[in-house]
């Protein structure tokens, strides 16, 4: 029975300290939970046996602890959950298409000093440099900048 609980307390340690390193990285309560309950494990190896056993044990479990560890990295397990790709897109990338300085167009809404304006027979949001445009008003573009049009009156 004292072997049974003992290597209960060492398999369960070390698959708390797995599932830290492979499910939750960086929460580090599991890890700690698995690193406190191995030590457990450990202190009860020496009040249930004699030292040299104890220390053993001790030796076995860093030797599968480290094997474990070393293998998973060695391996490539931790590449099936490492992100390979990076987001490259942008939110509105050609939402300045067929736009040119210079175009004029109509206010939809008042500009204060953002609001909505038609050009090319579409509506796009504008910020006005010349404060308040009322709406119906002719405006022009005179910037482009950031996915930003910037019109004056």
């Amino acid at each position: 029975m004292t072997w049974l609980i003992l290597c209960s307390l060492l398999a369960i340690g070390l698959i708390l300290v797995i599932t830290e390193i492979l499910f939750v990285p960086g929460t580090t309560l599991v890890g700690i939970i698995g690193l406190i309950v191995t030590i457990g494990g450990i202190y009860f190896a020496f009040i249930s046996f004699e030292s040299q056993t104890a220390w053993i044990i001790v030796g076995l479990t860093l030797l599968l602890n480290f094997s474990v560890l070393f293998y998973g990295f060695r391996s490539g397990v931790w590449k099936k959950f490492a992100l390979k790709e990076s987001i490259t897109s942008r939110a509105f990338d050609n939402r300045l298409l067929g736009l040119e300085i210079g175009m004029e167009g109509k206010a939809v809404s008042d500009l204060k000093p953002i609001g909505k304006a038609e050009f090319i027979e579409r509506i796009f949001e504008v910020k006005s440099n010349s404060g308040l445009i009322p709406v119906g008003s002719k405006v022009i573009i005179t910037k482009l900048e950031n996915n930003t049009i910037i019109v004056n009156n």
